[in-house]
């Protein structure tokens, strides 16, 4: 059995974190010993680390939830998971196309700011939602014309 201090260091996480996990559910209330503490066992040990490698793959905690559901139930299925994985590999791939267009338009900003970074009599624009497509405009100019 294990107490929290040694499932905390053992497994990477914070103490809070173990008592979070069961409040939640994602882990059933470990035996306690007399005076109160939490005991774990090696399944309990087994179980977090699932849930620590899995959280790991960017699954949130509902997802890890339904995991564990099903695999509680013996129905993890391989088809199972793999429509889970593929759903959270489609949120990635959105998040990384977001991503793509912020950087995309954050850019151009840098560009602009880093060919005035020796202009000090005048406040930089780049920013200014007023002047924005003005500044964009004349930045894409100057730019054609190197």
């Amino acid at each position: 059995m294990f107490q929290v201090g040694e499932v905390s260091r053992t497994l990477g996480i914070n103490p809070q974190t173990l008592y979070f996990y069961e409040r939640i559910g994602l882990i059933p209330a470990p035996e306690r010993t007399a005076a109160g503490y939490r005991l774990f066992s090696q399944s309990d040990m087994e179980r977090l680390a699932f849930i620590v490698q899995v959280k790991g793959l960017g699954l949130s905690l509902d997802e890890i939830k339904d995991i564990l559901a099903l695999k509680d139930g013996r129905s993890l299925t391989c088809q199972a998971v793999h429509e889970r994985l593929c759903k959270k590999l489609n949120e990635i791939e959105q998040q990384i196309q977001q991503l793509q267009a912020l950087h995309d338009q954050l850019t151009p900003l840098v560009n602009y700011c880093a060919q005035n970074l020796e202009v000090t009599d005048r406040e930089c624009v780049v920013l200014d939602t007023v002047n924005f497509s003005q500044s964009m405009d004349q930045f894409r100019k100057e730019s054609d014309h190197e």
